[in-house]
């Protein structure tokens, strides 16, 4: 990149093979998603993760590790996309994290993760602490 920025990507480990195929799903999927309004991102992420249980951490960290490895989009700084695409792969396997976005003002940032029982899952904590939860998506059954 130009001008001194570079360019941070997350590392991850590879996942199980049989993994690969629906995080590439899910990182795809999410792309296109969250190119929609906010409103109508949630109200698809609400159907999407209806009938499924909560994720555990585990649970939740796998699908975040398989996206950060299969996607370059998810192991940068699309926290969008990679928040979104970790409760899709999360909901292929029955279960779904809480999705959430926030903002901080000074200076102003948004930034997107998942949650499992309201703790950051694969986050500096003290980094995602300072967001204001704005939308946030939780599991439904």
């Amino acid at each position: 990149m130009s001008g001194g920025t570079t360019l941070r990507l997350e590392s991850a480990d590879p996942p199980p093979w049989l993994l690969r195929p629906p995080a590439v799903l899910a990182a795809g999927v999410a792309r296109v998603l969250t190119r929609l309004p906010p409103a109508r991102l949630r109200r698809v992420l609400e159907f999407a993760s209806r009938g499924a249980g909560p994720a555990n951490v585990a649970q939740a960290l796998r699908a975040r590790n398989a996206v950060v490895y299969v996607s370059l989009a998810c192991a940068g700084p699309r926290c969008l996309q990679r928040s979104v695409a970790v409760a899709l792969l999360c909901r292929l396997g029955g279960t779904w994290p809480q999705w959430c976005t926030g903002v901080v003002t000074e200076p102003f940032g948004a930034h997107a993760w998942v949650a499992v029982d309201g703790e950051p899952v694969g986050e500096d904590d003290a980094h995602v602490g300072a967001f204001r939860v704005i939308m946030s998506v939780p599991p439904r059954r």
